[in-house]
């Protein structure tokens, strides 16, 4: 399965969610594999920071920002279980095709009211892929919960029936995620990681039911 994290909006922890899935897909024994497809290079980063603090390797990462995506993570998904595309912002030609490499595309969001996030621009390049890719799926994944919060619950009912669906995984506002990302680490391999890496479970497994 590829797997597309997707946004215009910068900031909504795209390459958090990517790194932790592939890291939880990669402990289950999964054959795993991320595409940095953010000229910013943020997950090539964290990787060459845990290899400096001599971690084991758990997936790998590779480099690709460029728009022939969609034609090269087939061919890189021949030798995994799962591809994890970490898509970059507000570069349509490489959103487009990331869109067309994947099998599911998920567009991170903070929950905020509904017009804040769910830009018109994404769900036209979603729309706009599903004429070349009609069985495309795609769904919002609500990210940086503050825990027990009115919007949080009020943005996953406004999106109950809304068409891309929301996932029922939330993974909140957690300090832990931004202090593992330092040290080239997962929450799962910290100590007080141990609520935001069932979070991470709880999402791996939902998107599991989507194959």
């Amino acid at each position: 399965m590829i797997v597309a994290f997707l946004n215009q909006k910068g900031g909504v922890g795209k390459t958090t969610l990517a790194l932790h899935l592939a890291g939880r897909w990669a402990r289950e024994g999964k054959r795993t594999i991320v595409i940095d497809a953010d000229p910013q290079g943020s997950a090539l980063d964290w990787s060459e920071q845990r290899a400096r603090e001599g971690l084991p390797r758990l997936f790998g990462v590779i480099g690709l920002s460029r728009d022939t995506l969609h034609r090269e993570a087939p061919e890189i998904a021949r030798d995994a279980d799962h591809v994890v595309i970490d898509g970059p912002p507000r570069v349509a030609a490489l959103m487009r095709s990331a869109l067309l490499a994947a099998d599911v595309a998920l567009v991170p969001a903070q929950p905020s009211p509904f017009d804040g996030w769910a830009s018109s621009e994404m769900l036209r390049l979603i729309e706009e892929a599903r004429i070349f890719r009609p069985e495309l799926r795609a769904r919002f994944v609500l990210n940086r919960c503050a825990t027990g919060t009115i919007i949080a619950r009020e943005t996953a009912q406004a999106l109950a029936s809304h068409e891309p669906p929301v996932l029922a995984s939330r993974i909140g506002q957690r300090v832990v995620f931004a202090d593992a990302a330092r040290s080239g680490r997962l929450v799962s391999e910290t100590v007080n990681g141990a609520v935001a890496a069932r979070e991470i479970a709880a999402l791996a497994a939902e998107l599991e039911t989507l194959a």
